[in-house]
């Protein structure tokens, strides 16, 4: 990490896409009053579990090509993160647990204690896991010491909203992606994630001032 720059990784992970537009919608937080000249939102994607002909079978897309694979034994060089990811049965992927399963070195050393950390979902329906999937989470961030950023209410009207479905809690940003994942974040969702990349820039910054 060049001297400084503050760095905030996300991880967006989905097989049909939906996570990884919506981390693209935190990027968007880069020109708000969070961030800086100095600041820098690093995209990564977390290594993939399921063998290639799975993948086939289920119809899943390309993944981004933009997008780099995290190396675990370097996330000790941000200074801030975003972890973003699809739920399974009210709970995250298998591939965002395996990545964190590969931090023990970290939390052996507490490299990873002090940093600020935010969340994002995206779920098949509004009853899906918005909530317990991020809450769950949290346990992963606490045995490593990360100061858990949740989003709360501050987006304010739009978390009301009852005109049309919609993800998102006081957790963090989420986006209804719907059963066969064909779903893309709509305008509200992204405001959302926009907020939480802003709110996870804010308190980086206040941590590493």
């Amino acid at each position: 990490m060049l001297h400084g720059l503050l760095e905030c990784y996300v991880w967006p992970y989905r097989q049909d896409g939906t996570c990884c537009k919506e981390g693209r919608g935190l990027d968007r937080g880069r020109g708000g009053p969070a961030f800086t000249c100095h600041q820098a939102l690093v995209a990564f994607s977390v290594a993939e579990t399921l063998p290639a002909e799975v993948l086939a079978k289920m119809h899943a897309p390309e993944k981004p090509t933009d997008v780099p694979i995290i190396d675990p034994h370097i996330i000790d060089q941000a200074d801030g993160f975003v972890f973003g990811f699809p739920t399974r049965f009210g709970m995250m992927c298998a591939q965002m647990k395996a990545f964190f399963d590969a931090t023990g070195g970290h939390w052996a050393k507490g490299s990873l204690a002090g940093k600020a950390a935010g969340l994002f979902c995206s779920t098949a329906t509004q009853g899906g896991g918005q909530e317990t999937t991020l809450l769950t989470t949290v346990t992963q961030l606490a045995h490593h010491g990360i100061i858990f950023v949740p989003s709360g209410y501050g987006t304010g009207p739009i978390m009301f909203g009852m005109d049309a479905p919609r993800g998102g809690s006081a957790y963090g940003a989420g986006c209804l992606a719907g059963p066969d994942g064909s779903r893309q974040p709509s305008e509200v969702e992204l405001e959302q994630a926009l907020y939480t990349g802003k709110n996870v820039a804010t308190v980086v910054k206040k941590l590493t001032a």
